[in-house]
């Protein structure tokens, strides 16, 4: 019973912060410090998603392996958004990549 509080409330708080910014829009001045400290937002919520899913699929320690799809399918995009700076050819190749990897390891 507790957790469904807590996702309610959790819900109604997320529902409040984005109706505020929504309804009061540009009359909410953020000091530029603030505003680019929050550009990196999306790329850190990201990286904090993404990154254990890469290193310890299972969830039981760093597989930092060649055994490990993802690792290598992560390697192959980071070198692909390197080299390319083209966003689809590295999600198509670092999947494509994944999955074969992921096939030939049984």
């Amino acid at each position: 019973m507790i957790m469904t509080w807590m996702i309610v409330g959790m819900s109604v708080i997320t529902v409040f912060v984005k109706a505020a910014i929504f309804v009061l829009g540009d009359r909410i001045v953020l000091p530029p410090l603030l505003k680019q400290g929050l550009a990196f937002v999306p790329v850190t919520v990201l990286t904090a998603i993404v990154v254990p899913m890469i290193l310890a699929p299972h969830g039981q320690g760093l597989e930092l392996t060649w055994h490990n799809p993802q690792l290598i399918g992560a390697i192959t995009a980071i070198a692909i958004s390197a080299f390319t700076g083209r966003q689809l050819l590295t999600i198509v190749v670092g999947l494509v990549v994944f999955f074969a990897w992921q096939f030939a390891l049984g």
